[in-house]
């Protein structure tokens, strides 16, 4: 599910070509680095070698940036949930629902990377407390996706390739954005993440920036405390999203629209314009984010089907 004026390369396709390119088998013992400080996006200031030989991530998005960015021979672990690309699966696994401590500790890593949310701050303390370095990363846009990317570049000695990784996903972002709707023409796009009770995309999640950038707007404009929060049917049927996200029509309409009939009065159930995306590229903040505006885009551009 591609679409590109331009004919770009899928970043998947790129990022494997990258994790292609990179040593796997080259081994490397700690030396007596030389550290530094440094704040992460949540504030905490920690002691890091100025060349991180062993690594690993918390977050299945952050195990992507890192295949993306990193020397893939540093990197010494993956979680249960990190999938992708096809390389980690070959790394040992640290369960990480409920994070399995000692054997994250026994590989000795000189950094844990994660995402904000992902890992529990006690679990984060914790960490801290046996020598082992945890950096979270936050985001709430695409460009702070890019961002992160180069932060891990900088921490991990590979500048160069972040660089050139993120100024190739910002110019495949910039074709997208030049068939987007004018801001009169946006539709109005609720997501929703779970159905009894109704769970959805907040306006103060990444979805809002990446649903902008596709040519569509956040249905939810109202900003909850819960990024994501449930909305009530009658809240739903004020929003009357044109767009609705989080499976296909049929399998909605015996499911979600079976279980509250009175939401086949809004204007995405009427039209038909209720779409399934793919899990991996809308909840994971990555280096496939393009992957997902691109995706989002061309659900957008799907007819309305009375």
């Amino acid at each position: 599910m591609r679409f590109s004026l331009r004919r770009l390369l899928p970043v998947g396709f790129l990022l494997n070509c990258l994790v292609a390119c990179q040593p796997e088998k080259t081994s490397y013992t700690t030396p007596a680095a030389t550290t530094h400080w440094v704040t992460d996006d949540l504030g905490h200031r920690l002691q890091l070698p100025t060349q991180p030989r062993r690594i690993m991530a918390l977050a299945p998005s952050m195990t992507e940036m890192l295949y993306a960015v990193a020397d893939t021979a540093t990197i010494v672990a993956r979680t249960q949930v990190c999938d992708f690309p096809a390389p980690a699966l070959r790394k040992p696994v640290v369960n990480s629902y409920p994070l399995d401590m000692e054997k994250l500790v026994g590989l000795h890593p000189d950094v844990v990377f994660t995402v904000e949310g992902i890992t529990s701050q006690d679990d984060v303390a914790r960490l801290q407390q046996l020598g082992v370095p945890v950096y979270c990363q936050r985001y709430a846009t695409v460009e702070d996706i890019f961002q992160g990317m180069q932060s891990l570049g900088q921490l991990l000695g590979r500048s160069g390739p972040a660089r050139h990784l993120t100024d190739s996903l910002r110019t495949a972002l910039q074709a997208i954005q030049r068939t987007a709707p004018t801001a009169a023409t946006r539709p109005r796009v609720l997501a929703i993440t779970w159905q009894d009770p109704i769970y959805v995309y907040g306006q103060n999640t990444l979805f809002t920036d990446k649903i902008r950038l596709a040519g569509g707007q956040n249905a939810l404009t109202e900003v909850f405390a819960q990024p994501y929060p449930a909305l009530t049917r009658e809240y739903i049927l004020r929003l009357n999203p044109e767009v609705l996200l989080g499976g296909r029509f049929g399998q909605l309409d015996s499911t979600f629209f079976k279980a509250y009939p009175e939401l086949r009065r809004i204007q995405a159930y009427q039209n038909r314009r209720v779409f399934a995306v793919t899990g991996n590229l809308m909840e994971r903040p990555g280096p496939r984010v393009v992957e997902s505006v691109r995706e989002l885009q061309r659900l957008l551009g799907q007819p309305a089907r009375p």
